[in-house]
Parts: C-alpha cells; structure tokens; sequence
C-alpha cells in the first residue's frame, strides 16, 4: 500500500509546495504567457489528488474539506460570471473589461485577473470533487472486500 511507502510520503511533501508555488505562478503568469486559471487549477488540483492518493482520501479531505470544495465550484462560477455582469452594468458588453478600471488597460488587466480567478477556484475545486467522489467509491469497496 502506498501509505506505508516512507520514502513516498516524504517526496510527496517536498514536492507540493513546489507544485502549489507552480501554479501559483501559472495564474498570475497567465495574462503576459501561457497559462492562467484553467492549467494553474489543474496544477493546484494535482497538488491535493497526489497528496490523497499517498496519505488516503480522508487526509486530502482535511487539507481541502468536501464543504469548502462544494462552495467553491459555485463561488469561482459566480466571480466569472459576475465580472461579465459588472461590465453590463457598467455600459459595455458582456466581459468587456474597460470599464472596470480607471482607464481601459487597467480595467482590461483587472478584469481578466478576476476572470481567472475564478476559473481557477472553479477548475480546482470541480477535479477535487471529482477525486472526492470516486476515491470515496474505491474506499468503500475496499472496506467491503470487492472490487470498485
């Protein structure tokens, strides 16, 4: 089992925050290269299913709880969306980020940092969810003697 594996569990802690730091880097990295939130929530994600599948599911669910993920899909949704609908408001189109800002670069700027932002809660927390519910499936059936 991989939770008894020493050498594993010691690599795997040295190597998160580097993956975390990475995907830090891949958001806010993204509006001048490649990257922003979608690769950088994958990274994050990464970061906490690679921490479960060596610790165990329920350790990775005391690092990020099933509620805070359950709230943070709806939430990164609702900052994408919301940033378009402050645009409305403001007179221009739908994710037109000029308004925002005291001049339009910076409210361009400003906009697509939002926008990614909450795309990369929304990346993040929707993999974490996915990984909670089928590592929960597997953990059952381990519980039980059969196959998942």
């Amino acid at each position: 089992m991989m939770r008894d594996t020493v050498i594993l569990r010691v690599v795997v802690k040295l190597l998160l925050p580097a993956i975390l730091i990475f995907a830090l880097y891949v958001q806010f990295h993204g509006d001048y290269g490649p990257g922003g939130g979608f690769q950088a929530g994958v990274a994050a994600a990464a970061a906490i299913i690679l921490y479960g599948m060596v610790f165990g599911i329920d350790e990775a669910r005391k690092v990020v709880p099933r509620s805070v993920v359950n709230t943070m899909i709806p939430l990164g949704v609702l900052i994408f969306a919301g940033t378009g609908v402050a645009s409305l408001l403001l007179g221009e189109n739908y994710l037109d980020y000029s308004p925002l800002g005291s001049k339009p670069v910076k409210g361009q700027h400003l906009g697509i940092l939002v926008v990614e932002a909450g795309v990369f809660i929304t990346v993040a927390s929707t993999m974490l969810a996915i990984f909670y519910v089928f590592g929960g499936r597997a953990d059952e059936a381990d519980e039980k003697g059969g196959e998942g």
